[in-house]
């Protein structure tokens, strides 16, 4: 793992350095997975765990030694805040894997009405989704109406195979959790037959701690309640907590409780917004960011 000079270090002056000295010392970064070593010039401590952005660096060396010491004890802080990502599926991990794209595609492939599917979907799918109406009695309602040429089998076939996964968000989430001890819950409006298949084919539970999932507790974001739910669950506070979502409008809403959010557009932007958090991926991601 490489480890990143600290970069507010001002070497001519000793006076600052004793400043940094002192500044570092007195910061109770989490233990968990970091490695410290004494540096052989300055004396400071050198932290494998907090490896700061080119955008940090370059506004540390043409700030103040003040602004620098600032900087530096803001990133640690959020460092020992931030334990905790909550996490969007459909738009940040994976795709959307039943919208009216992937519907419309199941139309076109199935020779179906599709202004009669969107309109029957429409007026179940909340229902479906807060788990309250099963993938049966879903198929039933918007495909299996009338009578059909092909089989239900046939058409789970394709709708599931529907969902693509975002691979560099996926290797980013797992490197940020990784490095940083970072509990991962994912908070999803996801019905149970297609959430079931999208965590085992795309192997989710090897990086997410826990799925707090519409159909399995009966609630939809923006409910407050499922954000506190995962709180409960996860047992942290609102403060210890990222959430990384697609929608603005749910960042928002978990927002209004304390929880700090990114509203994911890319990968790119994502990262850069969790490096200026301090909460570092590799080199190799950092430089395809």
């Amino acid at each position: 793992m490489a480890i990143c000079p600290e970069p507010f270090v001002d070497r001519p002056d000793s006076s600052n350095r004793k400043a940094n000295r002192q500044l570092s010392l007195s910061i109770n970064l989490p233990t968990a997975n970091s490695m410290t070593r004494p540096h052989s010039d300055a004396g400071t401590y050198w932290i494998d765990r907090y490896r700061p952005s080119d955008r940090q660096c370059r506004q540390c060396r043409f700030s103040s030694p003040e602004a620098r010491l600032t900087l530096n004890k803001n990133i640690a802080e959020n460092l020992q805040q931030i334990t905790c990502l909550f996490l969007d599926v459909g738009g940040v991990i994976l795709n959307d894997g039943w919208d009216h794209h992937a519907r419309e595609k199941a139309c076109e492939h199935f020779k179906l009405d599709y202004a009669e599917m969107q309109e029957r979907h429409h007026l179940c799918f909340e229902t479906h989704e807060a788990g309250n109406m099963t993938f049966d009695e879903y198929l039933n309602h918007v495909v299996f109406h009338d009578e059909r040429t092909f089989s239900r089998e046939q058409f789970q076939t394709f709708m599931f195979a529907q969902s693509t996964a975002d691979v560099e968000m996926i290797e980013l989430i797992t490197q940020v959790a990784a490095r940083n001890a970072m509990k991962v819950v994912v908070i999803s409006n996801e019905a149970r037959s297609l959430n079931e298949h999208r965590i085992q084919k795309f192997n989710l539970d090897r990086f997410v701690d826990f799925f707090v999932t519409s159909s399995y507790v009966h609630l939809r974001k923006p409910d407050l309640e499922i954000f506190q739910l995962a709180l409960d669950i996860s047992h942290v506070r609102p403060d210890q907590v990222l959430y990384i979502d697609d929608t603005p409008f749910f960042v928002e809403i978990a927002g209004s409780i304390g929880i700090r959010g990114i509203h994911h557009q890319n990968f790119i932007s994502t990262c850069q917004q969790l490096s200026e958090l301090g909460l570092e991926c590799s080199d190799e991601m950092r430089s395809s960011a």
